[in-house]
């Protein structure tokens, strides 16, 4: 008898929702409007960018971040108390896309007669969400004939955002030699840039890979320089594998035996976030608990193929912060390589991370934060035979 009894009233307690705060949802919009229910992807909006708590209820909810990583709808809920209830109000918001693709070269082109390759692979452009834009080309042209013609490269995003382009299209008669180029003989002294830039809170060095061949790191440090960046590794082809320097290891050691501060940067060619991850765990893996003094920096510098890796802006600025974050995981600090153009341009570096700018220039205009400054790839420094980019490190 007594089992039936407390059976009895389980089950009552179980139909009248004892235990369970019973919660009403408001559908009458009286307290709260929605009153931007487009936002557009990767903005950074909050609960209270779109929503207008009309009375000033207590909300229970918190002041949430919209995701707006992807587009369509979805169904958010604000809590609040009134009147000694608690209810939900649900609301709908849309992500959107309506960015333009942009573009990031110059506009002005100049080609050979009967020019073999895509027309549409002479500007770099690129889009914020997507990765691969559609590129056509309207106007009068003939790459048979020379001469100059105004052209309008039309590029469209996936969600059909279209962007208009006036380029000048300059067809010119081949040449015999095929074209030709000069290079400058002109050389950059260590010495000198040691004389102009060093300060109390700035140390002068150099970065190295392979090709300065053999190093006598005793004569670098005594010309002056006391860090050195080196290469890792590299990724030579977009497929490829990477592959470590030939010469890190034997650069890594005798820098530090000189008593030199040592980084290391590794050239990329990751195409998603998944092979940025991959990278860098695979430079951690080959550092193989190596203490650094600098940062590993993600080099990522591919920008004449910029539009055959179908990479939108975003993605390529999540990699570089997926490559850093998984260093950081890792024990190291991370850095972010690039020149001024593309820092400019593509890199939003969003959660400032130290910046290793490249700009051959002897001031350089860049107005964004920077550790370090790579300011020519044609220095000469005893214990080198041969050209050597030369760094400025700042604290």
């Amino acid at each position: 008898m007594k089992k039936r009894i407390v059976l009895i009233i389980i089950v009552g307690l179980l139909l009248t929702g004892c235990g369970k705060e019973k919660i009403y949802e408001d559908v009458s919009d009286t307290y709260f409007e929605v009153i931007n229910n487009k936002v557009e992807v990767y903005s950074d909006v909050y609960l209270t960018d779109v929503i207008n708590n009309k009375n000033n209820i207590e909300v229970i909810t918190k002041n949430f971040q919209i995701d707006t990583e992807n587009l369509g709808t979805k169904q958010y809920e604000i809590y609040y108390n009134l009147e000694d209830k608690k209810y939900v109000y649900k609301f709908n918001i849309m992500v959107v896309d309506t960015t333009e693709p942009r573009v990031i070269s110059g506009t002005n082109k100049t080609i050979q007669v009967n020019y073999s390759g895509d027309l549409c692979d002479l500007i770099m452009y690129g889009d914020n969400y997507s990765g691969n834009v559609n590129c056509t080309i309207e106007g009068d042209y003939d790459i048979s004939v020379p001469g100059t013609y105004n052209v309008v490269y039309k590029l469209a995003d996936s969600s059909n955002n279209i962007k208009d382009v006036n380029v000048t299209l300059n067809v010119k008669e081949k040449t015999s030699n095929g074209g030709s180029s000069t290079t400058s003989s002109k050389k950059t002294y260590f010495t000198d840039i040691y004389n102009e830039h060093k300060k109390s809170n700035t140390e002068i060095g150099i970065d190295v890979s392979k090709w300065q061949g053999d190093i006598d790191f005793e004569k670098v440090k005594n010309a002056g320089a006391t860090f050195v960046m080196m290469r890792i590794g590299v990724q030579s082809s977009r497929e490829g594998k990477i592959s470590i320097d030939s010469y890190f290891k034997e650069n890594i050691r005798k820098a530090k035996e000189a008593g030199l501060k040592v980084g290391v940067y590794l050239y990329t060619m990751a195409g998603s976030v998944k092979e940025a991850k991959e990278h860098a765990e695979w430079v951690v893996d080959t550092l193989n608990e190596e203490k650094l003094d600098l940062p590993i920096a993600f080099d990522w510098e591919n920008f004449s193929k910029w539009n055959s890796f179908k990479v939108s802006f975003h993605e390529i600025n999540k990699m570089a912060d997926t490559f850093i974050e998984t260093a950081k995981s890792k024990g190291y600090e991370g850095m972010l390589y690039s020149s001024k153009n593309y820092l400019v341009n593509i890199w939003e570096n969003k959660n400032n991370y130290p910046v290793w700018l490249a700009h051959y220039t002897k001031k350089t205009n860049y107005e964004g934060n920077y550790i370090m400054w790579q300011l020519c790839n044609n220095g000469r420094i005893d214990g080198i035979n041969g050209d050597v980019d030369i760094d400025i490190l700042y604290y």
